[in-house]
């Protein structure tokens, strides 16, 4: 079921609050906003609201069987690629940047947030459609590609294809999850600069993930550094 509303604050927000306060909500339900007037980003950036664009979440709830949660940025990663790439006559450009960027030709065209309540993740997407917000590094929108897609089609498109990941993710583990991560990805070699929390920016080479999704990042003296949580851009 994908339930919309013209306005709300956040979607993230509002299936914590409704996890908060014992309501139950399905796998495979989402919730899209038309407009967000506090949307968030990731280290607490607010979000671009841009109308047109698509702008919703969903809830995964946790059993013991499941992979790391922290994975399902990965799951999301691939369900946004998938949804995206057949709007593109050539999705070679399209790229996914590790934790949970999705790029055209380096410039980014969605987003994902997840947050924890209890054992629920809620899963937010933002992508750019028909707008693309201006931060603080490059961004794109589908219109300026050619024809976008409306919200409601994408809306099931990427409903469809999230369902498929997580049922992959749950039955088959992280390894096919990780092949087909970085199938999606930059190329190795790619030049990027990681925020680990509380330490210097650091500079390296995209090398792929480690078997439990983490970033490996090739250094100048060839050494490698795991990066298991952080901002990590396209070096300039």
């Amino acid at each position: 079921m994908i339930r919309t509303l013209p306005q709300t604050g956040s979607t993230n927000a509002d299936l914590l609050a409704a996890l908060r306060g014992g309501e139950r909500v399905g796998e495979g339900d989402w919730l899209v906003a038309d407009r967000q007037s506090a949307g968030r980003g990731r280290q607490g950036r607010d979000w671009f609201d841009g109308a047109g664009n698509f702008m919703g979440s969903t809830v995964v709830h946790l059993s013991p069987r499941d992979p790391s949660p922290a994975t399902l940025a990965l799951v999301s990663g691939v369900a946004v690629h998938e949804a995206t790439a057949p709007l593109f006559a050539d999705a070679s450009a399209l790229t996914l940047k590790w934790p949970n960027d999705l790029l055209y030709a380096g410039r980014k065209l969605a987003g994902i947030l997840l947050e924890r309540q209890h054992d629920a993740i809620v899963v937010g997407i933002g992508v750019n459609l028909v707008a693309a917000p201006k931060l603080d590094r490059p961004t794109i929108a589908l219109a300026e590609l050619g024809p976008a897609p409306s919200r409601d089609f994408f809306a099931q498109s990427l409903a469809t294809h999230f369902a498929a990941e997580l049922d992959r993710w749950r039955t088959y583990g992280l390894e096919p999850l990780i092949r087909r991560w970085e199938a999606a990805a930059h190329p190795t070699e790619t030049a990027l600069t990681a925020n680990p929390p509380g330490e210097a920016a650091i500079a390296g080479c995209f090398a792929g993930l480690t078997p439990e999704g983490s970033l490996r990042l090739r250094l100048d003296n060839g050494s490698e550094r795991v990066i298991h949580a952080g901002d990590v851009m396209l070096a300039n």
